[in-house]
């Protein structure tokens, strides 16, 4: 039986580290040992983070990068050759219009960032994960990409699209020394995730979570992903559905009103 990979000196990247589920992510794996390279298209966000981590005897990096831009993806995958964890957390929502009326603008954004944003990533680092002898690609995807909801289609089917390219990468390389995890988180209370979508409109943001006793928060999705890295090589968690429990699916919560 494979033992549990040591973290050590091995590299685990994190995307979208800039808040919410990234930056919590990024200091779990800290936690946990590794050297933590954060990313995100918010330069300040990140060399903050970087900064407090460091500080508290950390080991991290700090890269400012848009993973929708290829080129720069390209890059940043030579600057960093001996990665062992990957987090694909990037992404986002805009907008919870029907599809009669919802703007394909905000579909295209979300497609880029949720899906061609993982695929770039995903693309240029596997080989450096291959290399490892102990790679591991981690998707922090949504029930969102399993389960549809009215006012939702737009970021559903990014979110579909993200969790079908796990499924199939996964098929692809087996095999090799490289497992695949999906994280599929549900509701999550984060500082900026409903205020994203509704374009800073802190009303329909909180209605969101009104009358919800407890979300789970961006340090329960963390908490996950650490746990899924840090099993035994051998053991892959191929998809783990995260929810709340006052949460039974997309459209069906317990609100206390």
């Amino acid at each position: 039986m494979s033992a549990a990979p040591t973290p050590g000196n091995r590299i685990a990247v994190v995307t979208g580290a800039s808040g919410g589920i990234g930056a919590a992510t990024a200091r779990k794996l800290a936690e946990a040992g590794y050297r933590v390279v954060l990313t995100a298209r918010r330069k300040d966000r990140v060399e903050a983070l970087a900064a407090e981590l460091t500080e508290a005897g950390h080991r991290v990096t700090a890269y400012p990068l848009d993973v929708t831009d290829r080129a720069a993806v390209d890059e940043f995958a030579t600057a960093f050759q001996k990665i062992a964890v990957l987090v694909n957390n990037a992404g986002g929502a805009l907008g919870a219009d029907p599809v009669a009326s919802s703007a394909p603008d905000d579909w295209r954004r979300m497609y880029e960032t949720n899906v061609i944003g993982t695929l770039n990533i995903t693309q240029a680092l596997l080989p450096a994960l291959t290399a490892s002898g102990d790679g591991t690609v981690v998707v922090i995807s949504s029930t969102a990409g399993l389960a549809t909801y009215e006012g939702g289609a737009g970021y559903v089917a990014a979110k579909h699209g993200e969790h079908v390219l796990a499924e199939t990468l996964r098929l692809e390389i087996v095999g090799t020394p490289v497992r695949v995890i999906e994280i599929a988180p549900g509701m999550v209370k984060t500082d900026e995730f409903a205020l994203t979508r509704f374009r800073g409109d802190a009303e329909k943001a909180a209605k969101v979570y009104a009358g919800v006793a407890e979300p789970l928060t961006a340090d329960d999705v963390a908490d996950t992903v650490s746990w899924a890295v840090t099993r035994p090589s051998h053991v892959n968690v191929d998809l783990l559905v995260l929810r709340p429990r006052a949460q039974a699916s997309n459209s069906k919560v317990h609100r206390e009103l």
